[in-house]
This record gives C-alpha cells, sequence and structure tokens, in this order.
C-alpha cells in the first residue's frame, strides 16, 4: 500500500493498493481498529494507516503529522460505509478511483476529513 500526500501541504492523500490490501484496510476500518504499513516510503508517502474506535458522530480522517500517518477514527455506522466503499475499489476490475471528499451535510465523513482518492488496483482510469 502506498500512501501519497499530493503536495507539502498534504491536502489530499491517494491511495494505491493491491486488492488483497484494500481489502485489509477495509476490515481493518469495519472492525475499528489496525495499523497498516506504508510499503513504499518515499518523500511524499506516509508511513501507514491506523484505525480507531471513537463514538463520533460520523468518520473523521486526518493526518497525525508527529508519526506521519493517516488516521481514521469515528462510529461503527460511518466506519462500515466507508468500508464498504473500499471494498468497491478493491473489486473494480475495470479500473477506475474514488474520490472521498467531506462536504457539508456529508452523510458519514465529519468536518475536517482530509480527502483521500483510493485507486483501484487495476489502474486509477477506468477501462471500460
Amino acid at each position: 500500500m502506498i500512501l501519497n500526500c499530493c503536495d507539502t501541504v498534504c491536502v489530499e492523500v491517494g491511495i494505491t493498493a493491491s486488492a488483497e490490501e484494500l481489502n485489509r484496510l477495509a476490515d481493518a476500518v469495519a472492525k475499528g481498529e489496525g495499523l497498516l504499513s506504508s510499503t513504499a516510503p518515499a518523500a511524499d508517502a506516509l508511513a501507514g494507516v491506523e484505525v480507531k474506535k471513537t463514538p463520533g458522530p460520523g468518520v473523521l480522517i486526518h493526518l497525525d503529522s508527529e508519526r506521519h500517518i493517516l488516521v481514521i477514527s469515528g462510529d461503527a455506522a460511518g466506519r462500515a460505509v466507508l468500508a464498504d466503499n473500499v471494498r468497491d475499489m478493491a473489486s473494480a476490475e475495470g479500473g477506475g478511483h474514488l474520490h472521498i471528499d467531506y462536504h457539508p451535510g456529508h452523510f458519514y465523513l465529519a468536518e475536517g476529513s482530509v480527502p483521500l482518492v483510493v485507486n483501484s488496483p487495476h489502474g486509477g482510469m477506468p477501462t471500460r
């Protein structure tokens, strides 16, 4: 799994991973616990993802700048939706990517969440 910040301010995180890695991430999100390491350390790569249960409401996706990791925390209902979205990308055989961005009134993301782009293991652009 590679977690890239798209610029020095890290206003968006890109996740590129195998189907197996995306499914492990989805399992951790659904369970509400886990620490997954990045497989390709680079200048713009994060060290990993930590998932935690919190009372919510919703899911907060943020960066822990001291540890250089992405933190996903939130209530069970919001984590379940996010986990399903990640699983959908893991099985997207035609390629593609999913933007996960907070906006006012978002039904499962909490305000202050860092935008994510989850890439299909079969390429970031759809082939069908």
